[in-house]
């Protein structure tokens, strides 16, 4: 307790000292018209638009990249670099008009080549694997100022995955991992490794300008110390915070605006390892969990139960039947670990991203609640940039407490991670009804039928324990009382264009 003690004490000194730099005092800052934005996690994945992996990068990055529609705060699709989009009777032609006048970071104006290079490049290199299915049998064509896109087959969630090929001027992909040019409101000045990456207004947007002229985003991978930043005024937003880290700040000098995170929060279940094969030992698991107790102890009761891999706000897909599947009893846990040939239990380690307080803390509760059932847990805490190396990537682990967001604003984003040939599928999930039932879903133009399909998929893994679901998690923002403006997305982004003094 006494080295804790010290150690928070040297952290707010730092912090404090820090403060007292010139430009880094909250009344410079203002004067200045620039903000600091505390991140949890470096951008540790590559800075390139079809590289990028985490949603912490993803959501920082929206500000630099656009494609030819976005997405807006009321979860619609909008035009971005494209200003209109038309679409044929039978749903398999798009043609986007190019915006005129819109200009790159670097200064050079967009034109259809451009387009057509990001398209291209895009479907050679991206990582994300529910991308690759839409490219197949679409062709795209310009056409004098226009981009005309044709599909083999309709998808009514085609503008959602148009919105993730981000535009970058022709020829750049090289250089996007390290100096980033996009069209959106800010462009990317420096970055400095596990310290800051700083950005300035662009004044050649053909969007509303910002107000702010300098956003530094500064790296907290420490829980305590981001809190004892915020106290000392070293940052005037910062995202994702706790009810606990919360709970001793200056109301005074913050205001603290509530939301969802619109994020799956999971103890995510290594199903292609032992004993987490066996569908009874993974339903075990989900008895054994208490999830009113974890957001009782963890968030003062914040948060909304899940039940499967859609979160509440996707209210058509969300099927509140499947949140209480799995009502908390050790008994069951202990009859099912029985039948599975455990009847004394086993060991198993419990991987949490150590930067991410609210997945920590539910684990150090889970780890607790796994253990009355018999089940001896060990919770593993790991820096970011090796959970995503050896869990995420590595599929190296037993389970791991972590939150999936959806990169598009589709029940698909969320549900096709889990098919068995998905290159995001990190739990080794694999079962031929759920994966036709998606691909019925993403082919099907019928939205009833559609809908149907997906939450039938959602069921499945509800009934097959494929993950211990959690909660969509509060999602707690702080910002400095001489600010507004802040506005929540229905997906991971902090939008720096709309904050202003």
């Amino acid at each position: 307790m006494f080295k804790k003690t010290v150690a928070l004490f040297l952290a707010v000194l730092l912090t404090v000292s820090l403060c007292a730099c010139g430009g880094d005092r909250k009344g410079d800052r203002k004067t200045n018209n620039e903000i600091v934005v505390g991140i949890s996690q470096d951008l540790g994945d590559s800075l390139n638009p079809y590289q990028m992996t985490a949603a912490g990068t993803k959501e920082i990055m929206t500000n630099v990249y656009e494609g030819l529609y976005k997405v807006a705060p009321s979860g619609d699709f909008i035009p971005a670099v494209a200003e209109d989009c038309i679409i044929s009777e039978d749903g398999k032609v798009y043609t986007f008009p190019l915006r005129s006048g819109v200009k790159f970071h670097n200064g050079k104006e967009l034109t259809v080549q451009d387009v057509l290079y990001s398209f291209k490049t895009c479907s050679d290199i991206t990582v994300d694997s529910s991308l690759p299915k839409i490219f197949e049998g679409l062709t795209v064509e310009s056409e004098g100022n226009n981009i005309v896109m044709k599909l083999s087959a309709a998808n009514n969630d085609f503008l959602a995955y148009v919105s993730l090929v981000y535009i970058i001027p022709e020829g750049y992909s090289d250089q996007a991992a390290t100096q980033p040019v996009g069209t959106g409101p800010y462009k990317f000045v420096s970055r400095s490794v596990q310290e800051n990456i700083v950005f300035e207004k662009f004044g050649d947007y053909w969007g509303n300008k910002a107000s702010v002229d300098k956003v530094t985003c500064k790296i907290y991978e420490d829980a305590s110390a981001l809190v004892a930043a915020i106290n000392a005024g070293a940052i005037d937003v910062t995202a994702h915070l706790t009810p606990d880290q919360i709970a001793g700040l200056d109301e005074k000098k913050y205001d603290f605006l509530e939301d969802t995170m619109n994020l799956v929060q999971a103890l995510y279940l290594n199903n292609a390892r032992k004993p987490f094969d066996d569908v009874r030992v993974r339903q075990a698991i989900c008895y054994a969990i208490d999830v009113d107790e974890i957001l009782d102890l963890t968030a003062n009761g914040h948060g909304s139960k899940l039940g499967t891999s859609i979160y509440p706000k996707f209210t058509k897909y969300f099927d509140e039947d499947l949140v209480d599947m799995y009502p908390h009893s050790v008994e069951k846990a202990k009859e099912l670990l029985a039948e599975a040939g455990y009847p004394n239990g086993f060991s198993m380690s419990v991987t949490v991203p150590s930067n991410y307080t609210p997945h920590v803390n539910a684990g150090q509760v889970i780890v607790q609640q796994l253990k009355a059932a018999g089940i001896d847990a060990e919770l593993k805490e790991v820096e970011w940039n090796s959970w995503l190396t050896d869990v995420y990537q590595g599929r190296d682990f037993d389970s791991t407490v972590c939150g999936f967001d959806a990169s598009t604003i589709t029940a698909n984003a969320l549900l096709s991670r889990w098919v068995s040939t998905s290159g995001k599928n990190m739990i080794g999930f694999s079962d031929p009804k759920y994966d036709e039932l998606i691909s019925k879903a993403t082919a099907e133009t019928d939205d009833a039928v559609r809908t149907q399909l997906y939450k039938d998929a959602a069921r499945i893994l509800a009934e097959d324990a494929a993950n211990a679901y959690i909660q969509d998690i509060a999602e707690i923002v702080a910002i400095n009382k001489d600010l507004s403006g802040y506005v929540f997305y229905p997906l991971y982004r902090i939008d720096f264009s709309t904050i202003h003094y």
